[in-house]
């Protein structure tokens, strides 16, 4: 199954100069954990709520700091047509839980470990459905 077919295709993205209390905010109203950050629609960067969380140990006030002072640069993508199991390696390998998902180095979507976890819970389920059928029962 390549992993386009499990990854969100709307993403929200951002720039670079975006202010840190306004990607904050944009994080909360949609509900994302991370925002990929773009030049065009290149990836050139992943911004996450924890990276910005942890960043205010350092200096409280974020209001004058963007998201280029934060993010994760030359963040690790997958391309659409990999495979799940690509997508796990790179994952583990790399230590993250979430990748940008690019065709022709253009951002198209991104994949988090959650999406491969449902993907996989609703394979065992119906592998689960098939042992049921074909169980006798004692």
């Amino acid at each position: 199954m390549p992993i386009s077919d499990i990854a969100s295709m709307e993403v929200i993205t951002a720039k670079e100069e975006t202010n840190l209390v306004d990607i904050a905010s944009m994080m909360s109203e949609e509900n994302v954990g991370c925002v990929p950050i773009v030049d065009g629609r290149r990836p050139v960067g992943i911004v996450t709520d924890r990276k910005i969380a942890l960043s205010l140990a350092d200096e409280a006030d974020a209001s004058g700091r963007t998201v280029g002072d934060v993010m994760t640069r030359d963040p690790i993508t997958i391309d659409a047509d990999a495979s799940v199991h690509d997508a796990i390696e790179r994952m583990e390998d790399a230590d993250i839980r979430r990748i940008p998902v690019v065709e022709d180095e253009e951002l198209v979507g991104i994949v988090t470990l959650d999406d491969v976890l449902v993907m996989l819970a609703d394979e065992m389920d119906d592998a689960a459905d098939v042992i049921e059928e074909q169980t006798p029962r004692f």
